[in-house]
């Protein structure tokens, strides 16, 4: 080991060292700390891969970065991803790929319309207005809270402006994707949006090997976090060396500056090597991490499921949830968060609807279902911070009523 490296090793050990002194989880005071609904993991780890980094001196998108594709590729089961510095960036990454001119007829038009959910964040559905299509909102299955598959499946074959599918896989929970695939009588773009939903799997298959796009978003509280971050499958060969061109100004990394002749309008969406790094180790321990949100998932929806008050969602057969959030229906929405608030355990609504927004007003629907569940919906606390003593005492709250 020469003297650079002994003294990177030094670094390293103090960086753990550091780690452990500043950031050690507060010890849990039953009655005064609060559990909350969702969390981060981070350690001496992701320090050192970020400060390794550093100390390269190259912190723009560079090895780490084409470690963690290639890690992240293998991990979902496809050839090959793009990551991005968001999962908005995802989105527009797509939509700007299937919007170059070279597309002839497929390409999307401003004017075309798309489909999706109004359960999910404005970034599903803004990389989507800013090329000027429109948005068609679509009610919710009321057992799972994902799109409803059957009255998309009816629009779609039904109305030939509608160009694209946008289905979110809600608080980790797969939509439908056999019924979705099977109903539909005509070719058409779909980006699944899994940033809920990274290690879901549907018919023993993780997202990302079932449609040709799939939207994932490693933002800072996701199962797991470059900090910010994304990434975007495309199982086009094309469209993928395309979505490389765009997400680094349309210039061509193999050529020279002179050489470049930019052939298709690119922008400033790459990942760099410091939110990489952290992927990389957080990919060492996904699976391990899944599998303690999944015990505690399952294990509220045994004890909770048929309690008077609450409703839990269904789950498919077929499929396993990542169970990122924990939805439930619950009578007096606002009574059961003060109750839950007072014995330690913090309960959230869901985000605002996406068609209660100001700025969509311009795209009414009508959401029965939606509309009647609305009122009802909450997160409880449900993740690798929850023990199951956590579930047991919030059990018996929830069994006292509110």
């Amino acid at each position: 080991m020469n003297e650079a490296e002994s003294i990177k090793s030094e670094i390293f050990s103090l960086v753990e060292k550091y780690t452990k002194l500043a950031h050690t989880q507060k010890e849990f005071v039953p009655g005064q700390s609060a559990v909350p609904v969702s969390g981060k993991v981070f350690d001496h780890k992701e320090l050192q891969y970020i400060v390794d980094s550093a100390l390269d001196g190259w912190f723009t998108t560079g090895r780490f970065n084409t470690e963690f594709e290639k890690k992240l590729a293998s991990y979902v089961g496809v050839n090959k991803v793009l990551t991005v510095n968001s999962g908005s960036s995802a989105n527009l990454l797509a939509v700007s790929a299937l919007s170059d001119a070279s597309w002839g007829a497929k390409a999307i038009q401003p004017g075309d319309e798309f489909i999706t959910t109004p359960v999910s964040f404005p970034t599903t559905i803004n990389p989507f207005l800013l090329y000027g299509l429109k948005p068609v909102f679509v009610d919710i299955d009321p057992s799972t809270l994902n799109l409803d598959v059957v009255k998309t499946i009816q629009m779609v074959n039904q109305d030939q402006s509608i160009k694209a599918i946008i289905p979110v896989h809600f608080a980790g929970q797969p939509v439908d994707i056999c019924e979705l695939k099977n109903g539909l009588n005509r070719s058409l773009i779909i980006i699944e949006d899994a940033a809920h939903a990274l290690g879901t799997t549907y018919n023993g298959k993780k997202t990302g090997n079932h449609f040709p796009f799939t939207v994932f978003s490693f933002q800072a509280i996701k199962h797991l976090t470059t900090i910010d971050g994304g990434a975007l499958q495309i199982q086009d060969k094309e469209l993928y060396e395309k979505g490389k061109l765009i997400r680094w100004f349309g210039l061509d990394k193999k050529l020279t500056r002179l050489e470049n002749d930019i052939q298709i309008q690119g922008y400033k969406y790459h990942m760099n090597n410091v939110n990489a790094t952290i992927g990389l180790v957080q990919l060492e321990t996904i699976e391990e991490l899944l599998q303690k949100y999944r015990t505690i998932g399952k294990y509220l929806d045994s004890k909770l499921n048929g309690l008077p008050g609450i409703e839990t969602v269904v789950h498919y057969p077929n499929s396993e949830s990542s169970y990122w959030l924990y939805t439930l229906k619950v009578d007096r929405r606002d009574k059961f968060i003060k109750m839950m608030a007072d014995n330690g355990f913090m309960a959230s609504e869901i985000h605002k609807r996406n068609d209660f927004h100001s700025y969509l007003n311009d795209h009414p629907a009508e959401m029965p279902n939606l509309d009647k569940f609305y009122s009802r919906l909450v997160h409880i606390p449900c993740g690798w911070w929850v023990t199951l003593e956590d579930c047991d005492n919030m059990i018996e709250l929830i069994k006292k009523g509110w």
